[in-house]
């Protein structure tokens, strides 16, 4: 028998190599349709769940056709990791660079969906990219990661969302505009799984807050807080279990292969979240808008100084639609304020409040003026 000629095999070896090369390089073009049509729907800038579904695909592929599977994933998580550094650079090579908005959650969360209510379909692009909590969230704009968050901060039946104006009142990001998203939950749970079958509700505490009345009409029904509404569905994909349910919206269900066992469960059938849009700066205002002012305050030590504030702004017209208080964790006891304004913060009559309850406060911030919610 002829022994394989060692030349003949290495030239071989170096046209797959090319080959493979190439088609790497046919990826990365298919990529940059990818980032064009993501940008246009202001979907998520990296989906790690794809990601993770892909690799497993991949590994099953590889061990059927005799390749060892880990060593497939570590190289696929390369390529991976490139395609993203590619959209990354395509991206900054745009003459009209797109908007960089990150939110709380994974695709199919409230947050995601209000996202892409706001700024998709906008000239130049959007880049939402979600995050595990609302500090990683404003962290990526603090530090300049990303341009905006848009952040969950009332909803009309569980009420404030505490976590968001202690980001604000640590300074460093004002409120640029706001949105108000109509909230409709769903109870999701595997294909074919009835509600008398279902034992545990895993969801955000504020979705399962806002959903009080169904899990009294449900005792059997036990309610478990996790991080995230969409991130909740997408555990419940993936743990197979008949008994386990979780309270997202109807997109998380269409997004992770659920189904919708009870839809509208939320106690109030206007229920209604408030998300802020936050950034590094103020941003300008039209004229013709309806602002909006929100403050941060704490009060100087004096009895009667909220009513004496709360009076300050009535003799100059101005409405407030909302008041908060917050404990400051470095003075125990003791609280901060925030209040939301109708009018501009630079308006005569706004600026000649702020100068009359100066002195009733030992910290007064505009956090932002910006287009009131319609």
């Amino acid at each position: 028998m002829t022994a394989p000629d060692l030349v003949t095999l290495r030239d071989r070896i170096e046209a797959v190599d090319r080959k493979i090369i190439e088609l790497i390089a046919e990826r990365l073009k298919i990529v940059e349709g990818v980032i064009e049509a993501k940008l246009a729907s202001a979907s998520p800038f990296r989906d790690r769940e794809r990601e993770e579904t892909l690799v497993a695909r991949l590994r099953t592929i590889a061990a059927e056709v005799g390749v060892d599977p880990h060593a497939i994933e570590r190289l696929y998580r390369v390529v991976m990791d490139l395609s993203v550094a590619h959209q990354e650079q395509a991206v900054r090579d745009r003459s009209d660079v797109p908007l960089r908005v990150t939110y709380q959650g994974v695709e199919g969360s409230y947050s995601h969906l209000a996202a892409q209510r706001r700024y998709g379909g906008r000239a130049g692009g959007a880049l939402l990219t979600g995050h595990d909590s609302f500090r990683a969230a404003a962290n990526a704009v603090l530090t300049g990661v990303a341009d905006l968050a848009l952040l969950p901060i009332e909803n009309t039946t569980a009420g404030s969302i505490n976590e968001t104006y202690d980001l604000l009142a640590a300074g460093g990001l004002h409120i640029t505009g706001e949105v108000v998203a109509s909230i409709e939950h769903c109870l999701l749970a595997l294909p074919g799984v009835a509600l008398d079958e279902l034992r545990v509700v895993i969801s955000h505490p504020q979705a399962l807050a806002q959903c009080h009345d169904f899990f009294a009409q449900h005792p059997h029904l036990t309610a478990r807080p996790e991080l995230d509404t969409a991130g909740s569905a997408r555990r419940v994909a993936s743990a197979g279990d008949r008994t386990l349910a979780a309270i997202a919206s109807a997109a998380a269900a269409k997004t992770y292969g659920l189904a919708i066992v009870t839809q509208g469960i939320q106690t109030s059938a206007g229920n209604a979240t408030r998300f802020v849009e936050i950034a590094p700066r103020p941003a300008p205002l039209p004229d013709d808008a309806t602002a909006k002012t929100s403050l941060v305050l704490s009060l100087a030590d004096r009895p009667g100084a909220l009513g004496e504030v709360l009076m300050r702004f009535a003799t100059r017209g101005l409405s407030l639609t909302k008041i908060e208080s917050r404990p400051i964790p470095e003075a125990p006891f003791t609280y901060r304020f925030y209040v939301d304004v109708l009018g501009h913060a630079a308006s005569v009559p706004f600026v000649a409040a702020l100068d009359d309850i100066k002195p009733l406060t030992t910290e007064l911030r505009v956090l932002g003026t910006y287009a009131a919610a319609q």
